[in-house]
């Protein structure tokens, strides 16, 4: 959840002015040829074209649409190229193991698992879902709720968990805001997981950061009594904020005793942002704080 990309609309909208005045000062046989060509499809047809998703029951592009207010995000959706295991993946499981966060249901984590006592972690943000898969099979006790808006990743995911027999991944597409807010009941969590989120080096953008007082104090709620909240980055300016804003949270207390990072626990694996962070010579921090109560 931390790519960001241009908006192709800006280009089209910048772009305009110069596709009319090519058409004003090409010669009239020029001008007919195209006109002929997007005649052979029907105008209809495109335009259904244009409306119908990629994947009719797959992930949707925005689940929530217009139910919930629009705040300042701390993602930015990425566009890549599925591919083709992705797609089928997407095809065939999205039904079975998908969930599109719309904001307008609570969910009963029980039923979604199949398991009413199998305890769930949330983890958002989970790239390919390489190490969320890893988690999964060195735990199958666990439930593992998570969350991203990549189409790829989530296809990769689930064609991971089919591939691996892991009965206890479920992956939820949107806003983990909206997620925790509407659709979580009270304690219903025995984890949350954030890895490697976004870091928003800009100044202007720290507000976009997810690791943030308010958005501790909604998790809190979320999370069961004694239930880790688990971050870790490879931006140190991140991980000071992130250590500072835990710390001053009434909710959450560190398990380390001197009151600072923690060392990177086995049931974490290298993620593929870890090496590349690893790479450039960045210090990973890991942060491991319970809740209260």
């Amino acid at each position: 959840m931390s790519e960001k990309s241009e908006n192709p609309a800006r280009h089209a909208v910048s772009t305009a002015p110069a596709a009319e005045h090519a058409l004003a000062t090409a010669p009239a046989a020029e001008a007919a040829e195209p006109a002929v060509e997007a005649a052979a499809v029907p105008a209809p047809a495109r335009a259904r074209a244009r409306r119908e998703p990629m994947f009719p029951d797959g992930p949707a592009p925005d689940p929530a649409g217009s139910h919930h207010e629009r705040r300042i995000r701390s993602f930015q959706p990425r566009r890549s190229r599925v591919t083709t295991g992705q797609g089928e993946a997407l095809r065939r499981l999205w039904p079975v193991w998908g969930l599109d966060i719309d904001g307008l249901s609570r969910i009963d984590l029980g039923e979604l698992f199949g398991d009413p006592k199998l305890p769930v972690v949330l983890e958002i943000g989970f790239g390919m879902g390489e190490a969320t898969a890893a988690m999964a099979a060195a735990d199958p006790g666990t439930g593992i709720l998570a969350c991203d808006v990549h189409t790829p990743g989530q296809g990769n995911l689930l064609a991971l968990a089919e591939r691996n027999g892991l009965e206890n991944v479920r992956v939820a597409n949107g806003d983990a805001i909206i997620l925790l807010r509407e659709m979580l009941a009270p304690d219903s969590l025995a984890g949350l997981r954030v890895y490697f989120p976004d870091p928003w080096p800009k100044k202007r953008h720290h507000k976009r950061r997810l690791i943030q007082p308010e958005f501790l104090a909604l998790a809190a709620t979320r999370l069961a009594p004694g239930a880790l909240l688990h971050c870790a980055t490879d931006w140190e300016p991140y991980a000071e904020q992130m250590l500072e804003v835990l710390t001053a949270s009434p909710d959450f207390e560190n398990t380390q005793a001197d009151g600072g990072f923690a060392p990177r626990p086995d049931f974490r694996p290298l993620t593929r942002f870890e090496g590349q962070g690893l790479e450039k010579g960045h210090a990973v921090r890991d942060l491991l704080f319970r809740r209260r109560g």
